[in-house]
C-alpha cells in the first residue's frame, strides 16, 4: 500500500511539473517574444463619422469649399464626377486628413491618415510646400491619378500635376502609396513619419483608395490643398 501511495504522489507531482511547464512556455511565449499578428482591416474601418467632434468648425467650411471648386473643375475636365480626394494639409498629421468625398451626397466617405513631405531639414510637423526637385516637399495643387504600378514600396498610383505648383511632381516621382510607418488610426496629438514629397498613406488605407480607383469609370481627382 504505501509503494502505490508513493508511485500516485510522483505521478500527480510529475503532471503538476508538466502543467506548470507548459503554463510558462506560453506566458514566455506571448510576454517575452512577442509575436507580431495580423492586423489588416478592411475599408469599413476608414468610414468618416462628421459628428466625432474631431475636427473644428473651420477644418469642415475649408473641406466643403474646396469640395464646390472640385465639382466644377471636375465637370469641365472630365474627372470622376461622383467621387474626389482631398487632402488638408493644414490638418496635423496624426490626425485623418485624406478624404475620399462622395460629391453626389456632399459628404465624406472614408478618411485617414498621410504623411507630407520632409523637406531638407526634416521633422517638421508644420510641411514646407515646393514644387522644386529634391526638395522632398509636398506640392500644393491638383493632380490626376494615373495608371497603378508597383515599385519600391509596393502598389502605387502615378500623379500628374496640373497646376503651376505641382507642374513637376511626375518627374519628381511623386506618388501616392503606401508605408507601414504610417497608422491606421489617428495618434494626435502625436504627428507620424514623414514623406520625401509624396503622399503617403497606410497600406490598409491605400486598398480601400485602390477600390475606389478601381471601380471609378474616369480618373479620379487629387486635390492637396492648405
Amino acid at each position: 500500500m504505501p509503494v502505490k501511495i508513493f508511485m500516485k504522489t510522483v505521478f500527480k507531482t510529475i503532471v503538476l511539473i508538466a502543467g506548470l511547464f507548459l503554463t510558462f512556455s506560453a506566458f514566455g511565449y506571448f510576454f517575452w517574444y512577442k509575436p507580431k499578428f495580423s492586423n489588416h482591416t478592411g475599408k469599413n474601418a476608414f468610414v468618416f463619422t462628421e459628428n466625432n467632434g474631431k475636427y473644428n468648425n473651420e477644418e469642415m467650411r475649408r473641406l466643403k469649399k474646396k469640395a464646390v471648386f472640385a465639382r466644377d473643375y471636375i465637370s469641365e475636365h472630365g474627372f470622376n464626377s461622383k467621387q474626389c480626394f482631398l487632402v488638408d494639409m493644414r490638418i496635423p498629421s496624426g490626425k485623418n486628413r485624406f478624404f475620399v468625398y462622395d460629391l453626389e451626397m456632399d459628404t465624406i466617405e472614408i478618411a485617414g491618415l498621410v504623411a507630407h513631405g520632409s523637406g531638407i531639414t526634416g521633422n517638421s510637423e508644420t510641411p514646407v510646400f515646393s514644387n522644386i526637385p529634391n526638395s522632398n516637399c509636398t506640392s500644393l495643387g491638383k493632380y490626376k491619378i494615373g495608371n497603378s504600378y508597383n515599385g519600391k514600396f509596393g502598389l502605387a498610383y502615378k500623379l500628374y500635376g496640373l497646376e503651376h505648383t505641382n507642374s513637376k511632381a511626375f518627374k519628381r516621382f511623386v506618388v501616392l502609396h503606401a508605408h507601414g510607418c504610417v497608422p491606421n488610426s489617428e495618434v494626435y496629438p502625436l504627428p507620424i513619419c514623414e514623406s520625401w514629397g509624396c503622399p503617403t498613406v497606410s497600406p490598409d488605407f491605400l486598398n480601400a483608395l485602390s477600390s475606389c480607383i478601381k471601380e471609378s469609370g474616369a480618373p479620379i481627382l487629387l486635390w492637396i490643398y492648405y
